[in-house]
């Protein structure tokens, strides 16, 4: 948009138009090093940096250790340690203004359960609800984002039943909720989440040992799946069409011998410096209080090189007969790129990536609205999907390569409500294959998860008419309805 049209906009609301004119600032400077052969891959929509702007003044992703923040307070924001609920709940929500991102708002908001738990000695039962009520709806109508993430979990506390019938109630978007299920979270806290997000579309569900395996205990699901270092973030998430490089070969050897290298080596070129600007030219870290009182630190950042398009990357280069998600020799082949992929991004080490061993993480990347004919991560084209056992086997096959985030979705009929134990072997069994994240809603929910984020349909429809809508993220999801066919995925019976 230009300048002109976002300050005569009639449907963006004031908050929106002020970080829209910021983006446009961000963007009317030109302070990376980028070589031509990268800028023609950005040009040609192999290269996407995901509107991470020209000018990087502080990281995609942040994730602040709020452990720390509990214990200590904040001289900053003068805030002494919390005593009570109401207390804890209103310094976070303060402090949650103070957190950026990519999109001016906190893409993770703490183990909400965690930090609540503690404080609801002595509290009844209506004290907590309507306190925890209270502070769930100040969210949604504050941070006008959907990708404000929370967690709850393994573990089944107090709060986290309260935080489950609150979500239950209240069906809103913001915030985005993960349960991290490990092999000892109880059952019954997990049939209660699984009710609620036949209701309010959430929470997904992240396997506790994948992610223990390789972050360690000290992590957190952020922004759509994201994982990453609690107390760090991510630099980056830039990512590479494989749909549009498959296009360039030949055949499939040409790809692997010379394409796919090559669209690695200049991603990790141009990630490489967008990391150095942030790391050494923006003074993010130099003069953010998040820093100086021990909520996030350097070392703890990484960088994510997002993939997707594999699904028409492999019809692409396979032979005539062959599709995705429904052909041993096309999924081989699909397994096949994503194992080159994995080295070639493996090979390489920055140096300002401690948190890693200056590694670059993988993460599929969820799609946004203008990528027509490009699906998803690594998911099935929407319209393709095979019945629910095979996809979630041939799903599972591509989770292992992706520390940082990958998810599939999967809609259900409404009569799933009354069958909620079939979707806890169902949510099982997909662990149980390899699965690291999964989402399931019902298909009558006004709620719907777009792809990482959620939105309602009312309020699409809203915008659709020309109205403002609070939620920013709901002319991203309008978009992905009209060009992605994302209110059209198989509803599994």
């Amino acid at each position: 948009m230009s300048i002109d049209s976002i300050v005569k906009s009639r449907h963006l609301t004031y908050e929106q138009k002020l970080i829209a004119l910021a983006r446009e600032a961000e963007n009317s400077l030109h302070v990376l090093n980028i070589s031509e052969e990268a800028q023609k891959f950005r040009d040609e929509g192999i290269i996407c940096d995901l509107f991470e702007g020209n000018a990087p003044y502080r990281p995609r992703y942040i994730v602040p250790d709020y452990d720390n923040f509990v214990a200590n307070g904040s001289k900053f924001l003068g805030l002494k340690p919390p005593t009570d609920l109401e207390d804890l709940l209103n310094s976070l929500l303060i402090l949650y203004k103070h957190v950026p991102s990519i999109t001016s708002f906190p893409v993770f908001i703490g183990n909400l359960d965690k930090l609540i738990d503690p404080f609801l000695v002595d509290v009844d039962d209506d004290r907590a609800y309507k306190a925890v009520r209270r502070f769930f709806l100040h969210i949604d109508r504050t941070i006008s984002d959907s990708f404000c993430h929370a967690n709850i979990g393994p573990e089944s506390l107090r709060a986290t039943k309260i935080i489950l019938d609150v979500e239950k109630e209240l069906q809103n978007t913001v915030p985005n909720l993960t349960m991290i299920i490990s092999k000892d979270s109880p059952k019954e806290m997990v049939l209660q989440a699984l009710e609620t997000s036949m209701i309010s579309s959430k929470p997904s569900f992240a396997n506790h040992e994948i992610f223990e395996s390789e972050f360690g205990p000290n992590y957190a699901i952020a922004s759509c799946y994201n994982g990453l270092y609690v107390g760090g973030g991510s630099y980056t998430l830039t990512r590479l069409n494989l749909h549009f490089l498959a296009e360039k070969a030949e055949n499939k050897e040409d790809f692997f011998k010379k394409w796919l290298p090559l669209g690695v080596e200049l991603m990790i070129e141009y990630m490489d410096e967008r990391v150095r600007f942030i790391s050494d030219e923006s003074n993010y870290f130099e003069t953010s209080f998040l820093v100086k009182e021990s909520l996030i630190y350097k070392d703890r950042f990484t960088a994510m090189l997002g993939m997707f398009g594999l699904a028409e990357a492999v019809n692409c280069l396979a032979d005539s007969d062959q599709r995705f998600g429904h052909n041993k020799d096309a999924d081989d082949l699909g397994w096949r790129i994503m194992d080159q992929l994995d080295k070639l991004v493996k090979n390489h080490s920055n140096p300002l990536l401690s948190a890693t061993d200056g590694k670059f993480l993988l993460h599929a990347q969820v799609g946004i609205d203008s990528d027509i004919g490009s699906s998803p991560g690594c998911r099935i084209p929407i319209g393709e999907e095979p019945d629910i056992l095979q996809h979630i086997k041939q799903a599972s096959r591509f989770h292992k390569y992706f520390p940082s985030g990958i998810g599939d979705i999967f809609q259900f009929e409404p009569t799933y409500r009354d069958n909620i134990e079939a979707l806890y072997d169902i949510l099982k069994g997909s662990f149980k294959e390899g699965m690291r994240y999964i989402t399931f809603y019902a298909s009558d929910s006004d709620i719907v998860r777009i792809s990482g984020y959620l939105v309602k349909k009312s309020e699409i429809e809203k915008l659709r008419s020309g109205k403002a809508v609070l939620k920013d993220t709901t002319e991203l999801g309008m978009g992905a309805a009209d060009n992605l066919k994302v209110m059209e995925r198989k509803i599994r019976e």
